[in-house]
């Protein structure tokens, strides 16, 4: 029998959304002063709705509920796979597949989340 998760921090979906909003924050450091306040703020910004929204989800007791907070989790992986893409096309930032290999794979385990929402 599989052990029930207590806490959001336990889901390996939200750990390794942690890990990326840990990336994007010692990556935007090496942004010059004006890319820290404009593009650096967004990055940083959108990269923390994927983890906030995930813990929220967790605690919401109706698959509705919780699927819609997963789905602004999933809304916000788009927006940061852009971010990232302009990052690299302005070259703001320097090799990105890394990272954009982490995102690719949170957006995936975040589908997985939303499926799960509706087989319990």
């Amino acid at each position: 029998m599989t052990e029930k998760l207590t806490d959001f921090q336990q889901l390996n979906v939200w750990q390794k959304a942690h890990g990326l909003v840990l990336s994007i924050f010692e990556i935007s450091k090496k942004f010059s002063k004006d890319e820290k306040s404009d593009l650096g703020t967004l990055i940083r910004q959108v990269s923390m709705r994927i983890p906030a929204n995930i813990a929220i989800g967790f605690m919401r007791r109706l698959p509705d509920e919780k699927e819609a907070a997963y789905r602004v989790s999933q809304d916000a992986i788009e927006e940061l796979k852009y971010y990232v893409i302009l990052s690299r096309d302005l070259e703001v930032m320097k090799n990105v597949d890394e990272i954009l290999l982490t995102i690719d794979e949170v957006g995936r385990m975040l589908t997985g989340l939303v499926r799960s929402t509706h087989g319990k």
